[in-house]
């Protein structure tokens, strides 16, 4: 969508939500955030609003399907909704401890259910209008499932895939989905790995391909090529030929074994 004017973004405390954020930012635009964290959620308040926007900030948390719901019913009154970037995510890998049942479910519930809640009570509202466009945050992750963190590309995978038919879904009806699919992006999440991420990229051009492919309508927003294409090919070959080679990996950090509660804050947000 061209000149989106009112825009809901999750996971907006830090990182590329952030960075949404801020690049949408301007006079006359009307931003709806979302995050966990009332102090990095306020800072990034504030930046869009010394660039004119008007700003409304929410803290919550996406798993709650009621209190997302009642938000976004909220935001929607205030200013209808032109564009929601579901951006809101958690990331965590096997490590030391392997994946474990808690961080499977905890990775579950923001990557996909966070999605599904985010999306589904504007999806009447925008069908009803004739009008709005829907971003879910997938990832490169989400081309393979990954020995090296398997409920993240799983997660990713299953964003993707229904991103691309909520698309053919609902074109008819005047809204436009988009899959965004970042490699490495420099974000709290990124920060804590300590293998190496080629290609790695700011948060601020990463927001700005991302806005450029939605205002084209991309189906896809994948970046960067370099890294996508091969990782593509791979995908495109019998895991006979590639689990090896997807096994040497090297793993992301895990929780610690009593699950999800202890990762720290800056690799369970995408915000």
């Amino acid at each position: 969508m061209k000149n989106p004017k009112n825009i809901v973004i999750t996971g907006a405390s830090s990182g590329l939500g952030a960075a949404l954020a801020e690049f949408y930012a301007s006079t006359g635009i009307t931003l709806h955030l979302q995050g966990r964290n009332r102090q990095r959620l306020e800072e990034t308040a504030a930046a869009c609003r010394s660039k004119g926007a008007a700003v409304h900030g929410e803290l919550c948390d996406v798993t709650d399907a009621e209190a997302t719901k009642n938000w976004l019913e909220k935001s929607d009154k205030i200013s209808p909704i032109d564009l929601v970037i579901a951006n809101a995510g958690i990331s965590a890998g096997t490590g030391i401890h392997g994946e474990g049942e808690a961080q499977l479910r905890g990775i579950f519930a923001v990557n996909i259910d966070g999605v599904v809640n985010t999306v589904e009570p504007l999806l009447p509202r925008m069908t009803a209008r004739r009008r709005g466009q829907i971003a879910v945050m997938s990832s490169l992750a989400g081309f393979r499932g990954l020995p090296s963190c398997p409920a993240y590309s799983a997660s990713k995978m299953c964003v993707r895939a229904l991103g691309e038919a909520w698309r053919g879904l609902y074109a008819a009806q005047g809204v436009e989905v988009s899959v965004i699919c970042p490699g490495y992006v420099k974000t709290p999440m990124t920060a804590d790995n300590d293998f190496p991420m080629p290609f790695m990229m700011n948060a601020d051009k990463a927001a700005g391909i991302i806005a450029k492919g939605l205002a084209k309508n991309k189906t896809r927003i994948v970046f960067p090529f370099a890294l996508y294409f091969p990782l593509w090919l791979l995908s495109c070959l019998s895991p006979a030929l590639t689990d090896w080679l997807f096994s040497r990996l090297p793993g992301k950090a895990s929780a610690s074994p009593s699950g999800l509660r202890r990762i720290p804050p800056s690799r369970r947000e995408r915000d």
